[in-house]
């Protein structure tokens, strides 16, 4: 086994999910993953905690999320500063397009996974609220915004990692925002559904 290959952390990731989509979740062991990416387990340890840290390893989305709410124009409403934001972020995904449709499809076999991830998706919400608060939006309205905009997320990236077309991940984030701001529209003025 080779410890001097490049990229540790990206094989032992792409292994991990390679294998959690072939055997399943539990039935992977990290023996079996250190062994796939070519290193030893004390090298996957000095990567991750355990083997469900591969799939919520911090990324810099929380970062990316704060600092493109801060920096997005002041005229902007709360729901425009929530689709700046998480537009800015969706290059994060797009760029490991792959990975992430295989790490959605680990996490959507398993409901401990599923908890987990929607305790990530809890904090980016917070994280988004105290960025909203810091641009002087009141409390409730700035947990609302965030709350919203999450949701609106989720739905988005679901639609992204199952579309057959492809489409940029930016563009079903706009969709999905735009949407969720015509449920209050009188229904003459509701868009159509996108697909």
């Amino acid at each position: 086994m080779s410890r001097w290959k490049p990229d540790a952390r990206g094989r032992l990731e792409k292994a991990a999910l390679e294998l959690y989509n072939h055997k399943g979740f539990d039935a992977t062991t990290v023996a079996e993953i250190a062994a796939r990416a070519g290193v030893t387990e004390r090298t996957f340890y000095r990567h991750f905690a355990d083997k469900r840290e591969v799939l919520f390893l911090a990324n810099p989305l929380a970062d990316i999320l704060a600092n493109a709410t801060a920096t997005a124009p002041a005229s902007l409403p709360p729901l425009e500063v929530i689709t700046h934001a998480l537009t800015e972020a969706a290059p994060v995904f797009e760029e490991r397009g792959d990975l992430a449709r295989q790490r959605q499809a680990v996490i959507a076999a398993n409901p401990e996974l599923q908890e987990r991830e929607l305790a990530k998706l809890a904090a980016l919400a917070s994280t988004l609220a105290h960025a909203l608060r810091d641009r002087g939006l009141e409390t409730t309205t700035a947990a609302l915004a965030a709350e919203i905009g999450i949701a609106a997320f989720k739905v988005a990236f679901e639609r992204w990692v199952n579309d057959p077309d492809r489409h940029p991940l930016a563009q079903r984030i706009r969709e999905t925002l735009d949407a969720a701001r015509h449920l209050t529209a009188p229904p003459s003025m509701s868009p159509r559904p996108t697909t």
